[in-house]
């Protein structure tokens, strides 16, 4: 496979997916998994999988991070910020224009409609992925048992997080028991501190303690802001709500709804330090983290906890895709374009997934007004 890819050629991959991805970070990371292992050869299975399960362990949206990681690989730091960058920005700048229709109309712009059907098309690309992933996961009879202890806690309610690091601590610890004498050799990541200026300072630094210190899919995210912004009279709660919808109809990061939110609290300069306060903590981990995912798969016990923690992150995907798929299919509507969409990516699985997308939202669309 090629060492590097060319800045302009990662700039047109994850902008195209930037406004081709929805559905959250698990249809992005499926999507990913598909274009940079499947069809372009990039980086192998396990290896994607070991990033996934990197990104797991630091703060942070995943699928903005799997952007960055995938950058960096491909184009060092200068493809680290061009693959981030990229991938945000598509769903920051359509962000932005719903966050200003919103402020002078008051109201959403009509989009449900479009939206019925990729929901539904995007759970088999999930499922997809997941399975690719766990046949690189589930080597062993001890990671299976595992996965499957994941899968059933996580089903029961069990946060993602304690699944992810309790899987990991428990394989670290049972390649500990077979192997008491090997020397435990730590990498510890450096938080760094960037100082801010300017009128929207407030702004920027709730956005990034929030990017900092957030676990866990964007509906964490809703939850810390209204926590920071709701409880404390900065935000109205049905302005949150409006921007919980515009997370989930816009593509690319759900965590562009700072965006949004920004826009609300003081104008398109306070969107933008909101969007930058949220982001800017994942390229810094990531950059601190990628270098050093080779030496933990190299290293026997970081290998024995990254082996837990990707057998987790499969089984947290495989949930996900369910209860995904409950709240989605709720009549025959959406369950036909689930059906029509697992045969197209089963059946033709080189096939770019946005066409499945796109495919998906316009029938969804058809069926809403037939």
């Amino acid at each position: 496979m090629d060492k590097k890819s060319s800045l302009r050629e990662l700039a047109a991959f994850f902008g195209r997916l930037g406004f081709t991805a929805f559905g959250g970070p698990a249809a992005h990371i499926a999507l990913m998994q598909k274009e940079v292992v499947d069809r372009r050869g990039w980086m192998d299975h396990q290896h994607f999988l070991d990033l996934v399960g990197a990104t797991n362990l630091i703060p942070g949206p995943n699928s903005t991070e799997m952007a960055i990681h995938i950058g960096y690989e491909r184009g060092g730091w200068k493809g680290l910020l061009v693959g981030g960058a990229c991938f945000i920005l598509p769903a920051v700048l359509l962000t932005g224009v719903v966050a200003w229709l919103y402020q002078r109309y008051g109201h959403l712009p009509g989009v449900d409609a479009w939206v019925y059907g990729i929901k539904a098309a995007i759970i088999p690309i999930i499922l997809a992925a997941a399975l690719a992933l766990a046949k690189r996961a589930v080597r062993t009879v001890t990671l299976r048992i595992v996965g499957i202890i994941v899968l059933v806690a996580c089903l029961l309610g069990l946060d993602e997080i304690y699944a992810m690091f309790g899987a990991g601590l428990v394989t670290l610890s049972l390649y500990m028991a077979r192997n008491a004498a090997t020397r435990t050799n730590g990498f510890f990541p450096v938080l760094l501190q960037i100082p801010a200026a300017g009128m929207n300072l407030r702004i920027f630094l709730i956005f990034l303690k929030i990017g900092a210190i957030l676990y866990g899919s964007g509906y964490v995210l809703f939850a810390f802001l209204d926590k920071e912004l709701v409880a404390k009279g900065l935000l109205s709660r049905s302005v949150l709500m409006d921007a919980i919808a515009v997370g989930q109809f816009t593509p690319g990061p759900v965590f562009s709804s700072v965006t949004f939110i920004g826009w609300q609290l003081g104008g398109w300069q306070a969107a933008a330090w909101a969007t930058l306060g949220v982001f800017l903590p994942s390229f810094l981990f990531v950059g601190l983290l990628n270098p050093l995912v080779p030496r933990m798969r190299r290293s026997k016990m970081f290998s024995a906890f990254l082996d837990g923690v990707n057998v987790a992150s499969v089984a947290i995907i495989l949930v996900v895709s369910w209860t995904f798929g409950r709240a989605t299919v709720t009549d025959w509507k959406p369950g036909l374009i689930t059906l029509l969409s697992a045969l197209v990516v089963f059946g033709f699985p080189r096939l770019n997934t946005a066409l499945v997308v796109l495919g998906g939202s316009l029938l969804g669309y058809i069926l809403t007004i037939i």
